[in-house]
C-alpha cells in the first residue's frame, strides 16, 4: 500500500512538472494544449468529487453528517486563497517603491519578484502536501478512490505547472532555477502521501470526513478556478473544451465500472 501511495503521489504531482519543462522547450505547444489540460481537468476533479469521494464518504452515513465537510473544503480553500492573495498584494505595497540600483545591479530579480516568488513556492508546496494527503486517504478508502483522486490530482497539476514556470520565467530567473523550485514544490506532495499513510491507521474513524473535505477543495479548485479561465478565454475552442470536460468525467467514471 505504501509503495502505491507514494508512486501514484509522485504521478500525481513530480510527473505533472511535464507542463512545465515542455513551456521552456516549447512555448507554443504547451500554451496550445495548457486549456485542453484544463478543461480535461475540471471533467476529472468533478467527476472525483460526485462519483467517488462523496459516495464513498456517504458510506453508512448519512447526508447530513457528510455535506458539512464538503462545504468545509470549499470555504478553507477558499480562505486559504483570499490569504495567499492579500500576502502577495502586502508584499508589492510594501515594495512599491521599487528594487535599489545596487540591488539591481546584483541581481537579475528584483527584491519584490523574490518574495512573490516566496510566497509562490510556499502556497503550491501547501496545496501540493495536501493533495498528498488526499490521494494517501484515498488509497485507505480504496484502490479505486486512490486512482481516481490520483487523476484528478495530475490533470489539475499540469496547468498549473504550466503557469508557475511562466510566472517565475517572466520574473527573470533562469531556466534551472524554474525548474528547481518548481520540483521542491512537487515534493510535498510525496511528503504529504506519507504523512497521510503514517496517520491513516490512528485517523482512521475520520477518512470519510477527509473524503469529504477533499472533495469539496476539488469542486471550489474546478468550479472557481479552473472553469472562469475557460470562460475567459475567447476562442473557438468551445466544443472541444467541453468535449475534454466530458472525457474528464467519463474516464473517472470508467474507474467505477472496470475496478
Amino acid at each position: 500500500m505504501l509503495l502505491q501511495i507514494l508512486g501514484a503521489s509522485v504521478i500525481g504531482s513530480v510527473c505533472a512538472l511535464v507542463g512545465g519543462v515542455i513551456l521552456l522547450w516549447r512555448e507554443k505547444l504547451a500554451r496550445r494544449f495548457s486549456l485542453t489540460f484544463v478543461s480535461f481537468a475540471v471533467g476529472s476533479l468533478i467527476g472525483a468529487a460526485f462519483l467517488e469521494l462523496i459516495p464513498e464518504a456517504l458510506g453508512e452515513n448519512g447526508y447530513e453528517s457528510i455535506a458539512p465537510f464538503v462545504i468545509a473544503g470549499v470555504f478553507v480553500i477558499f480562505l486559504f486563497e483570499k490569504i495567499l492573495h492579500w500576502y502577495h498584494a502586502h508584499e508589492h505595497d510594501h515594495d512599491s517603491t521599487g528594487p535599489s540600483e545596487s540591488a539591481t545591479q546584483s541581481s537579475p530579480v528584483p527584491p519584490r519578484a523574490r518574495t512573490v516568488t516566496a510566497s509562490l513556492i510556499a502556497g503550491d508546496s501547501l496545496h501540493n502536501f495536501i493533495d498528498g494527503i488526499a490521494i494517501a486517504f484515498s488509497f485507505a478508502a480504496s484502490v479505486e478512490i486512490g486512482i481516481a483522486t490520483t487523476i484528478a490530482v495530475f490533470f489539475h497539476e499540469v496547468p498549473q505547472e504550466i503557469g508557475d514556470f511562466a510566472i517565475l520565467l517572466h520574473m527573470g530567473y533562469e531556466k534551472k532555477k524554474v525548474f528547481l523550485y518548481n520540483l521542491v514544490s512537487a515534493l510535498a506532495t510525496p511528503v504529504g502521501a506519507l504523512v497521510g499513510y503514517l496517520l491513516s491507521g490512528t485517523v482512521a474513524p475520520y477518512i470519510p470526513a477527509f473524503l469529504a473535505f477533499a472533495a469539496g477543495t476539488f469542486i471550489y479548485i474546478a468550479v472557481s478556478d479552473l472553469l472562469p479561465e475557460l470562460r475567459h478565454k475567447h476562442s473557438a475552442g468551445g466544443v472541444g473544451h467541453l468535449v475534454a470536460m466530458i472525457l474528464g468525467v467519463l474516464v473517472i467514471a470508467a474507474l467505477r465500472l472496470f475496478t
